[in-house]
């Protein structure tokens, strides 16, 4: 039984091994798995929880090869399909001067548009605690069906439910269709974590104040915003709070949101709370976690390899409170 289920996307990120030029300046590129619900399961895992994956990958080299890293991560696979008439998604990256990537995905209908409602492992949710999702999954159907179902079957099962849109403008037909898609689900889940871009998608502010209220208005009961180098801010329906960013020496932020919450979820998984009893001092010490574990992300290549251990977060807390 894993404690967090994760559904979406498990892909390849090929990486580029020029750092600062762009996709198109870009010569040589390193294969790494990625797809952020996987990434979440992994971080997941790395923390010291148990989490799974439901998803699909094609029976080709890439998905074989992906299944076998979500094992050796001990990753629960009970929830992974394959077909062998899809493809396993493909996504180039190169990474600016300042570590930002710039995705491009280059298969048409990849294999985890194709998890269908009958694919989605029933038990494996209603085992668990926390069930955890992204957007890509309700770009199109039969996936979109299957998440909508992944998550009622959540809902009555009584788990707690977060949600990162993970939004990629390439791969939907235009911001109002990803719009409709995201704000229906955000009215659906407890936990929500945006970014910047995200949040004024949304909500159509760049403030954090006024976007964290606009998105709790919407229905979850907790909601952050991640502000890259300046940390992240967050509300649980009372005052707007914020945690300044933590100096590291950037690499890759690739996968640090991913980190971020998967940081959220464990530290939820451990409390055991229902949110509306989290105090401000709590909700201080658990976005305190998080953004050092976006922050300990962005010091490696790659996602998954780039998430941190809860011995990490912690080394990194006292080290920053020591020093400020």
């Amino acid at each position: 039984m894993a404690d967090i289920v994760c559904l979406g996307e498990l892909l390849v990120d090929m990486s580029s091994q020029e750092v600062g030029v762009s996709l198109q300046d870009a010569y040589t590129f390193e294969k790494n798995p990625g797809g952020a619900p996987a990434n979440v399961a992994v971080g997941c895992v790395s923390m010291g929880a148990s989490a799974a994956l439901v998803t699909k990958v094609g029976d080709d080299s890439f998905g074989r090869y992906l299944t076998s890293v979500m094992r050796d991560a001990d990753v629960d696979t009970s929830g992974i399909t394959m077909t062998p008439d899809y493809a396993t998604q493909l996504a180039f990256v190169a990474i600016d001067r300042i570590g930002v990537p710039d995705f491009a995905f280059h298969v048409k209908d990849p294999a985890h548009e194709q998890l269908s409602p009958h694919e989605v492992n029933r038990q494996l949710i209603e085992d668990a605690m926390i069930f955890h999702f992204g957007s890509l999954s309700l770009i199109a159907e039969p996936a979109r069906s299957a998440t909508l179902e992944a998550i009622d079957i959540a809902a009555q099962a009584g788990l707690l439910i977060s949600f990162d849109p993970n939004y990629r403008p390439t791969l939907w037909p235009d911001d109002d269709a990803a719009y409709d898609a995201i704000a229906e689900t955000v009215e659906l889940c407890d936990v929500l974590k945006v970014n910047e871009n995200e949040m004024t998608l949304l909500t159509g502010t760049d403030d954090p104040h006024d976007g964290l209220r606009a998105l709790w208005d919407m229905g979850p009961e907790l909601v952050s915003v991640t502000l890259g180098p300046d940390g992240c801010a967050y509300t649980a329906g009372g005052s707007v709070d914020a945690i300044d960013g933590i100096e590291v020496r950037v690499v890759d932020t690739t996968g640090c949101g991913d980190a971020f919450v998967a940081a959220t979820l464990v530290w939820l998984g451990r409390s055991e709370q229902d949110l509306s009893e989290l105090t401000g001092k709590q909700l201080y010490d658990l976005y305190s976690h998080a953004n050092a574990a976006g922050a300990l992300a962005a010091i490696h290549t790659g996602a998954i390899p780039s998430m941190p251990t809860w011995s990490d977060i912690e080394l990194l807390l006292s080290h920053s409170s020591a020093g400020g």
